[in-house]
């Protein structure tokens, strides 16, 4: 709890002057005012989060976070969970979706088991953070207990922390864990306060019973486990997962380090409203990627207020659409260091 306490206490406002100095250079910039979009305006977020009128993000890194669900014995999906550990383990040798898109910027891959059903070889590549052998079954009772759930955040805050001080300038949040959506539409439901039917999408694939299956789970696990909406903890322990208390604590550590941190999908941007009603300034520090498919995707990037900036109809996880965005902020901060303004270019000119 400690580390957590100290994290949130280190995140402070964006540089609201530098984001003013970073709007003026881009109005006057050899080209039509605005006509860049929101390529400008992410410049302009770059620059309040790290201080800088020429913002460089070189260095980047998805942290992506493993773990298991004991709501899978409900039948809520489709896919067998022996899939967590399988690519977990294909993390490390680059052979997933996120690592095929994330070659493209060179982006490292940091995969972290917080919680996968089964033991990682310690070869693996994989950095073993194991809090518990998945979460309990949260239809039967609490998904974990209150101190694994600070524990999940702090262990995302611990590898976060580890990237940055190695250099890291851009990190991005991904995550592995089959049955993952079932515990974020749960998550989602309880901070919105809306039936889970609103929230709850086939995810990879869902059971025999189906999506209305899957939503009378939920339904029951938080009737059960009666989790308070003002304690998100209390609802990341109840009806949550290791892997998104994860997320959120990489989402925390980033912003009290004054690095942007880009969320993911669905169950990312979960994750990332777990981080902002811990501390709201960590909104500032947060870009979104894509829009999921999961229905409830919309509906958690509007209460995080948040706009993903691609649609690209993606709904596959692991971090992927935070790999295909980074390149959008390379241009963003392409401008800012390669552009001229009209009267620097009228002085190159007359050299």
């Amino acid at each position: 709890m400690q580390l957590l306490q100290q994290t949130i206490q280190n995140i402070q406002p964006v540089d609201n002057n530098m984001m003013e100095k970073a709007r003026e250079r881009i109005d006057i910039l050899s080209k039509p005012p605005g006509s860049l979009g929101k390529l400008e305006s992410l410049a302009v977020q770059l620059s309040g989060i790290t201080g800088q009128l020429f913002p460089k993000i070189d260095r980047k890194a998805i942290i992506v976070c493993a773990a298991d669900h004991g709501v899978c014995d409900e039948g809520v999906t489709s896919n067998p969970q022996n899939v967590t550990l399988f690519q977990t383990l294909n993390f490390p040798k680059g052979l997933t979706g996120v690592c095929a898109v994330a070659k493209i910027t060179n982006a490292k891959i940091v995969t972290v088991d917080v919680g996968v059903k089964e033991d990682i070889p310690l070869d693996a590549g994989v950095m073993i953070k194991k809090i518990k052998y998945g979460t309990d079954n949260m239809a039967k009772g609490p998904a974990m207990s209150r101190e694994q759930a600070i524990q999940s955040i702090e262990v995302g805050i611990e590898v976060a922390m580890r990237e940055i001080r190695s250099g890291a300038d851009l990190l991005g949040t991904g995550e592995m864990g089959i049955g993952n959506t079932t515990p974020s539409a749960a998550i989602l439901s309880v901070l919105h306060g809306c039936n889970p039917c609103e929230v709850t999408g086939f995810g990879a694939g869902v059971g025999t019973g189906g999506l209305a299956h899957k939503v009378e789970v939920i339904q029951k696990a938080i009737a059960l486990n009666n989790p308070k909406r003002d304690d998100v903890i209390d609802i990341l322990a109840k009806v949550g997962g290791l892997e998104i208390g994860a997320m959120a604590g990489v989402v925390l550590a980033a912003a009290a380090n004054r690095k942007p941190v880009v969320i993911d999908g669905f169950i990312s941007t979960i994750a990332a409203l777990i981080a902002y009603e811990l501390e709201p300034q960590v909104k500032d520090y947060i870009i979104p990627s894509h829009a999921s498919e999961e229905p409830g995707a919309k509906i958690a990037a509007e209460m995080l207020g948040v706009e993903p900036m691609l649609h690209m109809n993606m709904r596959l996880g692991e971090g992927s659409g935070a790999a295909l965005a980074f390149p959008i902020l390379d241009a963003a901060c392409s401008m800012m260091n390669n552009m001229a303004t009209l009267e620097e270019s009228m002085m190159m000119l007359e050299k």
